[in-house]
């Protein structure tokens, strides 16, 4: 059985032959593939490769012909990765390490060259496509990208909705979307993981497009509901969403598609993506257009700088959940303080993230503090959970 994410690959069966296209390497998951090279009486056998080993990514790595056939010799299921996963971490890979890998593949291209087949006897030394060698967690981190892809297509994320209280009136005002990640076999996947995995690849892209779908679907059922004021959502963006010229336009076109106000949904922005201002500047004068808010998310972390907030028209602040949990310092509390004063200043909403307690609620309040979010508030909720509570 074959699909665009995992291949089963019956005993006896050819992976690939010596001398076919690099269409794609593969990550043996259970089995035993067989590597050899010429045919008949010049055939010889250079490796036998088992679970967890990378086999083919050489050919794939310098775009050259296989240089061996890889025969099953047991029921084998692979999990393939294609030229694109290759092309884009290579790409993106520090230049010496891409320079001592590329040296890497032409030494055994010229290994191969000189012994031939006649080679056997130097085993894995001249294949490289044992992939013994490679680091265990860097396979891992292949194999759940190509789960991730599998699930973005099985549509098996789920947004969940994290409410926002509006302390002015002890209402949920609105909600900031979460994606999460129940794995069939690995169980909740951390979004810390597989979000940072999208990332670091152009995966984030479709990803992001899944998310925002379903945020305009979800606000949709808030609309039919028949609520004078119906909540936001707040979607949070990636960098590579901000650097896409396009994004913009597929945002208003699929709120268009709905029949909905683009006021009803609301951009964030984490702190780190800001530093080019001139890009997010346009970003946020284009949402303005449309009628879109956007926010200023985890205000005060790694890459804090006043002169996002003053040169950037960010209509909300949120506060990072590390000043809301250190509350009790009286430094921390001058911090959040200033921070309650500048954004009344700028005409700036704030939110204040990470709120568990009580007495974190009331003094933020006190604080000039107008919304609020955090697990006293309510956890991240399934849509038919978030539409019961307001």
């Amino acid at each position: 059985m074959v699909s665009p994410f995992r291949l089963e690959l019956p005993a006896g069966s050819l992976l690939f032959a010596e001398g076919d296209p690099p269409t794609s390497a593969f990550l043996i998951e259970r089995g035993e593939v067989e590597i050899s090279t010429g045919e008949g009486d010049s055939r010889r056998v250079l490796g036998v490769l088992g679970p967890g080993s990378l086999l083919g990514e050489m050919a794939v790595i310098d775009d050259s012909p296989r240089t061996a056939s890889a025969r099953a010799l047991a029921d084998c299921v692979l999990t393939p990765i294609d030229r694109m996963q290759f092309g884009e971490r290579l790409q993106n890979a520090d230049p010496v390490v891409r320079a001592l890998l590329l040296s890497q593949v032409a030494r055994y291209r010229s290994a191969l060259a000189q012994f031939g087949g006649t080679a056997a006897a130097m085993g894995a030394q001249v294949n490289p496509l044992a992939g013994n060698a490679s680091p265990a967690a860097a396979l891992d981190k292949i194999r759940l990208e190509n789960e991730l892809r599998e699930a973005l297509d099985r549509h098996q994320l789920e947004v969940r909705l994290q409410p926002i209280l509006d302390l002015a009136i002890g209402r949920i005002h609105g909600f900031e979307a979460l994606t999460r990640w129940t794995h069939p076999e690995r169980g909740p996947v951390s979004p810390a993981d597989f979000i940072a995995l999208a990332e670091e690849t152009s995966l984030i892209l479709p990803v992001g497009e899944y998310v925002l779908g379903e945020v305009c679907l979800a606000l949709r059922r808030f609309v039919d509901r028949g609520d004078d004021d119906p909540p936001f959502i707040a979607l949070n963006v990636s960098g590579r969403q901000l650097a896409d010229a396009g994004f913009h336009t597929r945002v208003l076109e699929r709120l268009a598609a709905l029949h909905l106000d683009p006021a009803l949904l609301k951009i964030e922005i984490t702190e780190s993506l800001v530093l080019d201002y001139e890009r997010v500047a346009d970003f946020i004068r284009r949402c303005h257009a449309a009628g879109m808010r956007v926010a200023l998310d985890d205000f005060g972390t790694g890459y804090s700088n006043l002169g996002h907030v003053y040169r950037l028209a960010f209509d909300t602040i949120k506060l990072d959940q590390g000043f809301v949990r250190q509350l009790d310092d009286p430094r921390c509390l001058a911090v959040v303080r200033a921070v309650a004063s500048m954004a009344a200043d700028l005409g700036c909403d704030l939110v204040a993230e990470g709120v568990e307690k009580e007495e974190q609620l009331v003094q933020l309040g006190n604080l000039g503090y107008r919304f609020a979010q955090g697990y006293l508030i309510g956890k991240p909720l399934s849509v038919n959970e978030a539409l019961r509570i307001r």
